[in-house]
This record gives C-alpha cells, structure tokens and sequence, in this order.
C-alpha cells in the first residue's frame, strides 16, 4: 500500500458515511481522505461542527488560531484553504500576512492568540500569564476553544503534511481569482 493516502473519490465512499458525502466531509479533501477511516470520520463530525461554527472565540479570532496552527505546521493545504475562508469572515490579506510574523506586526489581539497558538505548539501549555489574559480578555470559554482549535487543526494539518493532500479546487481558484497580497 502506498504511504499516500489519495481523496476518496464519490464512488469510492464507504456505505457506512455515504450520509456524510454530501456534507462538510465530500466537500474538502481533507475529509475524503479521512473517509478511508470511517469510524474516525463519522467520531470527528461532532467536535468538527463546535469548533468550525460554534467556538467562542468567534469568526475572526478562530480564523487567526487557525491560520497560525497552520503555519507552524507548515501546512500549505490549511493556510490557503484559510486564506479563502478569513476573507470571508472579514479578514483583510494584510492582517491574514501578519498572522504568519512576528507578534509585534499583529493587532494586539491577533498577538494574543497566535502567541498562545505558539506556546501551545513549543510548551504544550499556555504560561499562567497568556491563560490569563486569555481569561481577562475573551473569556474561559474562548480560553478553553482556542486550546481545542489548535489541537483540531493540528491534527488536521499532520494529515495533509503526511499524505501530501491537495488543496481544493474550488479553493485554489478562488486564490487564482483573487491573489493573496503578502
């Protein structure tokens, strides 16, 4: 078997998700590449619906956990497919850009969330001052999402770097259409 795990094509769909095709999971390959694990799929739908539309942090400061994980990953797949999906949250490309730079170039709360996606990534753990402000500043509830952004994303981001999954079509088009201004 080859170490590349390829999207699951429509015809491939396994009959115990085929409920799941034509939902969030038939339309990112990220997806139809977990779908070669159904049991997986079908486990992740429940935490995948909280932190893409129900996180406390909101729109636009998941969209910055988010890109940030994917940059530390090197995960090209998550920031271009992000990319696309900041700007629809509002986000202008010079504020996407900073999110992959040094903290001193961010809004100060773009700095406070991608410095705890850093420290999550190089200690495992927010320092007691960065939970704080966390706390004082978007509340436990954000604090405790932004921690399970990270580890969803990442976990997402080690699929797509260890199976080399292409990015979307529709996405790369949309990115054709409408270059990134880095």
């Amino acid at each position: 078997m080859s170490s590349r795990l390829p999207p699951l094509d429509d015809d491939a769909w396994s009959a115990e998700i085929a409920d799941m095709k034509d939902g969030f999971a038939g339309g990112l390959n990220v997806y139809r590449v977990m779908a070669h694990h159904p049991a997986l799929l079908r486990a992740w739908a429940p935490l995948r619906a909280h932190v893409v539309t129900r996180a406390a942090l909101g729109p636009q400061l998941s969209e910055v956990a988010i890109l940030r994980t994917g940059h530390r990953l090197g995960s090209s797949y998550e920031w271009h497919q992000h990319i696309d999906r900041a700007r629809r949250r509002g986000l202008e490309d010079a504020r996407i850009a900073s999110i992959a730079g040094l903290l001193e170039g961010m809004a100060p709360v773009d700095a406070l969330v991608a410095g705890a996606v850093d420290e999550l990534m190089d200690d495992h753990k927010l320092s007691a001052g960065t939970a704080e402000a966390l706390f004082a500043k978007l509340g436990k509830d954000a604090t405790l999402d932004l921690i399970a952004t990270v580890g969803f994303y990442s976990v997402l981001g080690w699929i797509l770097n260890s199976f080399d999954v292409p990015l979307d079509d529709d996405i790369a088009e949309a990115l054709r259409q409408h270059p990134f201004a880095h």
